[in-house]
């Protein structure tokens, strides 16, 4: 009994791992990623890309079905009537006579058309369904371009975490330098013990600052894990994303095919209403059985036959011509007036980022030089602190102020990364 009770462990164990695809992959766990990869992932795996190919499904059955309007139509057709009153020939004829025809008639016929010319009526349906098709596809494209703003806070958010985390190591050894000094001046009496304990605390303090970074970074790389649908290792390499020249303010955005592609089916649509004004050609042919049959002076149940060309056109399409015409000319005005709108709040957008870029590159500008400066008086204060010049409080003092410069160095260079991308990202790639 146990022995069954195992393997049937190990055969549930096996199935697990085969149709569970988290599991499956957690030993492929992401060592190392750029923002482009991560780009890629989240779109592939994100539920909405399911959609466009049900879009692409639909068009493609669509403009079959539009198609067959091109086959041999075969339409069957009955009929039974009652008439008050049939034809009859009341001049008397001699040695003539005929009979009657039966006031209650029936008829039962098949008929088969061939179209010829459609005035341009297939192939225009077949235009606006690809042109709607396109549009449901790229209105997809608009939904999945959004992705990329919620990559880039939760990439660029981990890389200011590893750069805060840098920072707090390198406070915690110049703390530890300090404390290496006063320990030797405690043992050899020079200094009180609350000298030590003090940079004890601060040293505790860093420590926790280092936990929370770590835990926030986890929380973050948790988060992208689940647009990516794979692992990503906590100690992943995240490449810095190199930007290039904001020089060219061209909007390369997937709303501008969507409103090209809008115009375009507009554009279909008016020659649409145009072509149901077209005359219409086919051939026909009917066959049949009833009564009477083509001989209408015969009473008798016959099979009959007719073939032939038909023209069809209907004149009455003349009447809403015109007003169709002026409402596909008011979408389309609309249509270019969503666009004018889109356009100039992009433009405010990215000369929005521009200027948060230029100030974000002049802050780290002076950043460099405070460090510069900070890092001098952190190294001197070391030398005093040795020489018992200044106390634990004063060191830990300079400490702090170079470790809050640096910080805000690290802050201003991921924020100004984050400008440049969001700059890209509003623009559109080309």
């Amino acid at each position: 009994m146990h022995k069954l009770t195992r393997w049937l462990i190990i055969v549930l164990g096996i199935m697990v791992l085969l149709f569970d695809p988290i599991q499956s992959v957690a030993q492929d766990s992401i060592k190392s990623l750029n923002l482009e990869q991560a780009y890629q992932m989240a779109r592939a795996n994100y539920p909405l890309i399911k959609q466009k190919d049900l879009v692409a499904k639909s068009a493609f059955l669509t403009i079959e079905n539009i198609n067959t309007a091109y086959l041999p139509q075969l339409s069957v057709n009955g009929q039974a009537s009652y008439q008050s009153d049939v034809t009859s020939i009341k001049i008397p004829i001699p040695n003539f006579s005929m009979t009657p025809l039966s006031k209650d008639q029936y008829k039962f016929w098949g008929e088969l058309n061939q179209l010829i010319y459609d005035g341009g009526i297939i192939k225009n349906q077949k235009e606006l369904q690809e042109r709607s098709s396109l549009v449901d596809d790229q209105k997809l494209e608009v939904e999945l371009y959004k992705l990329k703003e919620r990559i880039n806070q939760l990439y660029l958010g981990v890389l200011l975490l590893d750069g805060q985390f840098v920072q707090a190591k390198l406070a915690s050894e110049n703390i530890q330098i300090g404390l290496k000094t006063v320990n030797a001046q405690l043992a050899n009496g020079t200094v009180f013990k609350s000298a030590a304990l003090v940079l004890d605390a601060q040293l505790l303090q860093n420590d926790q600052r280092i936990v929370e970074l770590k835990s926030n970074k986890k929380a973050l790389l948790q988060v992208l894990s689940l647009f990516l649908h794979q692992p990503i290792s906590e100690t992943v390499e995240l490449k810095k994303p190199v930007v290039a020249d904001l020089f060219d303010v061209t909007i390369a955005r997937p709303e501008m095919k969507l409103y090209a592609y809008q115009d375009s089916f507009w554009h279909i649509q008016n020659q649409m209403i145009a072509a149901k004004s077209n005359p219409k050609l086919s051939l026909f042919a009917q066959g049949g059985y009833g009564r009477p049959g083509l001989n209408m002076l015969n009473n008798d149940f016959a099979l009959f036959g007719i073939g032939g060309v038909r023209l069809n056109w209907s004149l009455s399409n003349l009447y809403t011509h015109k007003r169709e015409q002026q409402v596909v000319e008011l979408n389309q005005k609309m249509n270019e007036v969503q666009k004018d709108v889109f356009v100039f709040n992009t433009n405010a957008q990215l000369s929005q980022q521009l200027e948060e870029i230029k100030k974000l590159q002049e802050l780290s500008n002076i950043d460099q030089k405070i460090i510069e400066v900070r890092t001098n008086i952190t190294a001197a204060s070391k030398a005093q602190l040795q020489n018992g010049v200044i106390n634990s409080n004063d060191y830990l003092r300079e400490i702090n102020s170079e470790d809050q410069t640096r910080n805000n160095f690290i802050l201003h260079q991921i924020q100004l990364l984050q400008a440049k991308i969001n700059y890209q990202t509003i623009k559109g790639n080309q």
